[in-house]
């Protein structure tokens, strides 16, 4: 899996793949005409330009050469900012594998590097799914807003990131990897050299600690000598000794 700034060559596929998001997401309350509308409003001719916005930030998720999701965040305020994901769309046929919330890591660190001060996310309020995955992944609701789709008027739920303890970012999902369920704590990553390593655990409270995803090939194949260096005897990935360890969320 690779994470990258948004081109101009990705503009069809994110185009492609908000339309199958909402059309499977979103048909409980909205309609072909308002997902149609919706995919015109946002992803038309005006959005080439809106990846050119220094406030603006599309990150994209590729696997195998496919871009499979996206984020959409915006920069707003001066000199106190906040860092506004919009929207986080992933293919129907991508979920369920980690793709979103690495997506949503990935963003938050890199709306924080940008200069951020806060991180809020929007999510349509009767999307029961989207709310709970923020609720699942660190965050709280903290009011509403009104949001126009083509001709109507929608209510969108605003999250913050809740205040964080002792046991850190709550960004933890449950997978079954190589025949073994873990829990992974995407809060907890050490930087790679092709991808980070994530922090794997037996049970949900992180109690009991299993070892280290690959964020490259989703491996938890992978061997750590006496100086602290992994490398996934997959892919190669490699992590660096603990002294050079950094922050990478």
């Amino acid at each position: 899996m690779k994470i990258r700034e948004a081109t101009q060559s990705d503009v069809d596929a994110i185009r492609s793949i908000a339309d199958r998001s909402l059309g499977s997401t979103y048909t409980d309350f909205l309609s072909e005409a308002t997902v149609s509308d919706a995919i015109d409003q946002w992803y038309g001719d005006g959005f080439e330009d809106d990846l050119e916005d220094d406030d603006t930030l599309v990150l994209v998720v590729e696997r195998d050469g496919d871009v499979v999701a996206f984020s959409q965040t915006e920069l707003v305020g001066k000199p106190h900012r906040t860092g506004k994901l919009l929207w986080l769309h992933v293919d129907p046929d991508h979920r369920g594998d980690g793709t979103g919330v690495r997506l949503l890591v990935r963003t938050r660190e890199t709306l924080l590097e940008a200069g951020a001060e806060q991180v809020q996310g929007f999510v349509l309020a009767d999307n029961e799914g989207g709310n709970q995955f923020y609720r699942d992944h660190g965050f709280e609701k903290a009011g509403k807003r009104e949001v126009e789709i083509g001709s109507e008027t929608f209510t969108e739920a605003v999250y913050v990131e809740s205040e964080l303890e002792d046991e850190g970012w709550g960004a933890i999902d449950e997978l079954e990897v190589d025949g073994e369920t873990v829990f992974i704590s995407y809060g907890e990553a050490a930087r790679g050299s092709k991808s980070p390593f994530y922090t794997a655990y037996q049970t949900e409270d992180r109690e009991k600690r299993y070892g280290w995803l690959c964020g490259n090939c989703d491996s938890l194949d992978n061997a750590m000598d006496t100086m602290g260096r992994i490398e996934c005897n997959v892919c190669g990935n490699r992590r660096k000794a603990t002294r050079w360890d950094a922050s990478y969320l």
